[in-house]
Parts: C-alpha cells; structure tokens; sequence
C-alpha cells in the first residue's frame, strides 16, 4: 500500500496510507483533508507535501 506524506496546520508531517481526492458536486474543495494529527492528536487540515510519498 502506498503512503503519502502530509503536513497539517501546524506544520507537522507524518504520512497516510489514504488520502482520498473527495469531490463536492462537479468541483473539487480543494487539495487539503480533516485527519487526525498523530503529533498534536487533533482534527487538522492536512494537504500532500510536493514530490514526497512513501
């Protein structure tokens, strides 16, 4: 399974096996996801760090 590296709004990264692309009606809400922040253990906007996957 494939992981991807994200960064949540205080600027910790940590990776994810999923990091689904959801879709609201015909446009998209933007790159960033609620997961929850294994370092601050908090619901935080998430988005993909450029170029880094695991």
């Amino acid at each position: 399974m494939e992981s991807t590296v994200v960064r949540c709004a205080e600027g910790h990264e940590f990776s994810t096996a999923t990091f689904p692309m959801q879709q609201l009606g015909s446009e998209r809400i933007g790159p960033g996801r609620l997961l929850r922040c294994p370092r601050c253990a908090r619901l935080r906007n998430a988005v993909p760090v450029a170029g880094r996957k695991r």
